[in-house]
């Protein structure tokens, strides 16, 4: 997740809670109000775009009107409505709704996933020659290993040096390789079973894409041992976890945040195949 400006509308007696739970997130950028009036005004001049703004049920008793002026001035902008007084709460004109933003890191987690869904949505698929023709592989491919394998085809086509697909099994703690393509003494060396370490654990612990070099805290043994210069893993799956797409290029610092979108419209593509799978 790259950086997220947050503004964030709360009664200051609920101020505290939402401060120690937000900084938990080095990537969030928050800015705090706590007067409903002041919301149009610092929405229109900050010093910075907002990306998501998150106000509290209790900070107004017309909260719904507020968010609907918020959609009519900026259409653009990210609405997360948290409402803790009711076990279940209709976003309206929000995109979503917290009912207990605290538990779990829920708020974090809304945030982070809005916030995915928006960066992807500024790469559209039917632009790029690569993602039209992993759906139609998808779609020919036979289910499970299938698709996985059909996956790390599609990637290597990107321009990897070596692809590969760790599947996560339900609770388990070791990670399965379940497709790969590449040069044959890599394929060779890769686990075929192994608990998750480095730049996987990074990954499946955060559930977000992450580049790696060698060096990292969170690398792999690909790079440290001087096989590939560079790398990426992106996780297949959020709210249901597939596993962990891994791929590789040799020369140092040749993976960039646009590789990194496009390997995720891939992940998000199978995801969405392997959950259909599920439900029949």
């Amino acid at each position: 997740m790259n950086e997220v400006n947050v503004l964030v509308a709360v009664r200051a007696q609920g101020l505290p809670r939402y401060r120690e739970n937000l900084s938990q997130e080095t990537r969030l950028r928050v800015d705090y109000i706590t007067d409903v009036d002041a919301v149009h005004t610092t929405l229109r001049n900050s010093e910075r775009p907002f990306d998501v703004f998150v106000i509290d049920n209790g900070l107004s008793d017309d909260v719904y009107d507020v968010i609907r002026d918020v959609r009519a001035s900026n259409p653009r902008l990210l609405i997360l409505l948290v409402d803790e007084d009711a076990d279940f709460s209709t976003p309206g004109r929000a995109d979503d709704v917290s009912n207990a933003p605290f538990q779990d890191n829920e708020l974090i987690r809304k945030i982070r996933r809005l916030s995915e869904e928006r960066r992807l949505e500024t790469i559209r698929a039917d632009a790029m020659p690569p993602i039209r023709n992993f759906a139609k592989a998808l779609a020919k491919a036979s289910k499970g290993l299938g698709r996985h394998q059909a996956a790390v085809a599609a990637i290597q086509e990107m321009g990897y040096d070596h692809v590969a697909f760790y599947s996560v099994p339900p609770g388990e703690t070791t990670i399965t390789l379940t497709a790969q393509v590449g040069p044959r003494e890599v394929m060779a060396a890769m686990p075929q079973r192994t608990e998750a370490t480095g730049l996987i654990a990074w990954v499946l612990q955060n559930m977000q894409s992450k580049i790696a070099a060698p060096g990292d805290a969170a690398s792999h043994f690909l790079l440290e041992k001087g096989r590939f210069g560079a790398a990426v893993a992106a996780p297949v799956g959020v709210t249901m976890r597939f596993g962990v797409i891994l791929a590789f290029r040799e020369q140092p610092g040749a993976i960039k945040q646009n590789d990194v979108l496009m390997l995720e419209l891939i992940s998000a593509q199978l995801a969405s195949a392997l959950a259909k799978e599920l439900q029949g």
